[in-house]
Order: structure tokens, then C-alpha cells, then sequence
């Protein structure tokens, strides 16, 4: 089973073209925007949902803030966000798994994954398997890791942004097709999971990539292995967890936007062309490169077709970890 989306973002990157109509001169800017991010404050998506926020005043909005509601893999903000009002004041920035991998791994969700309303992509990045200190530094690549990870299963251990989130299947997958009893350990968020790491109190995490290079840099964590079809473009000397071996696993992960269900077309589109406006200023775009992300704006039709393509591919995934709903 290959769980590759290249061909598929491929697909979505052409259809940039077809964005929003202009933001509408005569649109009259709401008082006040929320965007709620489900993650603890200083990681990827906190600084998109941030940079967003800055951009989005005083066009769409006459004041932007973050909200951080963190817990459940992003589900305590997705649920906030369905409760709101659907005018534009709250909106939703999320990975995909609270809207399409949790159906498969929860018994019972607090919302309606596809209540929400698509508005569009924000980011792309490649996710990562980092380790510290715990680890050898004779450990230096993916296949060094699985075999480490087989000589002392009580430390065989990966931390990620939470129960349930892509970091967490991806770092299952990694366990089960490179035949390791790979245990994981839930955080609220990526930031946390990492100060763990370099503590010494876990071995492994699995996040985005940008979660991780200050670090890197620091010379307190040592990336293996990077997600996507092939070596990021920020990243060309680290291998893909697929050339090295688990050939079947490729994933590029993405935030977008969402607005609470039954938002009218207008409020999408204007909001839709403020966030196009947004991730084309060139500090928006040097700012996420620095955090190892690239922008991803979509149309909010391609935004859907997006996140029906996610749901086919955890459908596959959750099957290879062999995952039990909770």
C-alpha cells in the first residue's frame, strides 16, 4: 500500500490560479476576528494562525487575535469553532486531523467533521522524526533508530502534538512497518513534546519539521528522517523516511482555514481573499520559510477536495498501525 499524496498537491498547486475574486472594495471590515489555533502557543501552526491574524487587519477584520485552545489533538478548538457564530469572527486554523483522521481513530467526535466550512490552505511542511539525547549519537539514521528502539524496548518511545494526530500515525507507521514495538506519548502540542526530548524524558518525536531546526541548529536534537515524497526543500541533507527503507510511507502535512458551519459564499470569498492577500506579502512568506513551511493558498472548493483526499488516505493509514478507536 503506498500512502503517497505528491500526485494529488500537485493537483491542488495548479489550481492556485483559480483563486477568490479581489477582496471586495465596498466590504465593510467586521469589528473583531478570532482565529483559534488548537495547539500550544510557539509552533508552526501558532505562527501561521499569527501572521494570518496580523494580515487580516484592518481589511477583513478592524482587530485580528489568536486564540490558543489546546487539547484532544485540536478537537477542543475545533469544537469552540463550531459553537460560533458562522459571520466571520471565529475561524478555525488546524492540520487535518481533528477534521478527517479523528473520525477514524475516536469513537464518538464532539462535531461533525464536515459541519465546517472550507475557506482555504494556509501552509505546507513535511513532518519529521527527531531524536535527543535519550539516543546514541552512533544512532544517525532511520534504520539505526528501529534497530536501537528493538535492542531497548523500554525506552522505545516518540512523543507527539497529541492521541490521534497525524505526528502520532505517522510515528505508529514508522513502528509497525519497520517491525518496532515504537510506544507513543501524547502532548498538547509539538513545543511541549520537544522540551521533553532534550530533557531526556523521551526518545523520539515525531512534528513538523520547523518544530525542530532552532534545535537542530543548537545542536540539542538530531533529525533522521523528513515525510514527504521526496527531501524537503528545506532539508535536501536529510533523507525521507521512505529511502530509507519504509518505502510504503510518504505524507506532506498542510494547515488550512475553516469558518463554523453554514458560513454564507460571501463571507468565505472575502475571507478567502484576504488570506490570498496574506500569504503572498513577502514577510508572510519569508516568516514560514524560516519556520520551514511554504504557503498554500487554495480556493475553498479545492480545500474540500483536499480534505476528502486526506480522509482516504488515514483510512489506509489506521489500518497499517492497526489502530483501536478510543
Amino acid at each position: 500500500m503506498t500512502l503517497d499524496r505528491r500526485q494529488f498537491l500537485q493537483g491542488s498547486a495548479a489550481a492556485l490560479a483559480f483563486g477568490a475574486a479581489a477582496f471586495p472594495a465596498a466590504a465593510q471590515a467586521i469589528e473583531t476576528a478570532k482565529v483559534v489555533v488548537g495547539f500550544a502557543p510557539g509552533g508552526t501552526i501558532d505562527l501561521v494562525g499569527r501572521r494570518l491574524a496580523d494580515k487580516l487587519q484592518p481589511g477583513f477584520a478592524k482587530v485580528a487575535i489568536v486564540e490558543n485552545k489546546s487539547g484532544a489533538g485540536g478537537q477542543i478548538a475545533a469544537q469552540a469553532v463550531k459553537m460560533a457564530a458562522p459571520d466571520g469572527g471565529t475561524l478555525l486554523i488546524t492540520p487535518t486531523s481533528p477534521l478527517s483522521l479523528h473520525q477514524y481513530t475516536y469513537r464518538k467526535l464532539p462535531y461533525d467533521p464536515v459541519d465546517f466550512t472550507p475557506v482555504s490552505g494556509a501552509a505546507s511542511f513535511d513532518y519529521a522524526l527527531a531524536v535527543g539525547p535519550m539516543v546514541p549519537a552512533s544512532v544517525k539514521t532511520l534504520p539505526d533508530f528501529i534497530a536501537w528502539c528493538k535492542a531497548h524496548p523500554n525506552e522505545a518511545n516518540f512523543g507527539s502534538a497529541g492521541q490521534g494526530s497525524a505526528a502520532h500515525f505517522i510515528g505508529g507507521a514508522i513502528g509497525r512497518l519497520g517491525q518496532a514495538d515504537l510506544r507513543h506519548v501524547a502532548f498538547r502540542g509539538t513545543p511541549p513534546a520537544v522540551a521533553d526530548m532534550i530533557g531526556g524524558q523521551i526518545a523520539a518525536v515525531v512534528g513538523p519539521t520547523g518544530e525542530f531546526m532552532s534545535h537542530v541548529k543548537a545542536g540539542k536534537v538530531r533529525l533522521l528522517a523528513t515525510s514527504g515524497p521526496k527531501r524537503g526543500k528545506f532539508t535536501p541533507e536529510v533523507p525521507t523516511i521512505a529511502e530509507q527503507g519504509i518505502r510504503d510511507l510518504a505524507y506532506m502535512g498542510w494547515y488550512g482555514i475553516f469558518l463554523p458551519p453554514k458560513a454564507s459564499p460571501e463571507v468565505v470569498q472575502r475571507l478567502n481573499a484576504g488570506i490570498r492577500t496574506a500569504l503572498a506579502a513577502p514577510d508572510v512568506v519569508e516568516s514560514l520559510a524560516a519556520a520551514y513551511m511554504e504557503p498554500m493558498h487554495t480556493p475553498a472548493p479545492q480545500l474540500a477536495a483536499m480534505l476528502k483526499a486526506e480522509n482516504e488516505f488515514w483510512a489506509g493509514l489506521v489500518k497499517v498501525v492497526g489502530f483501536t478507536p478510543v
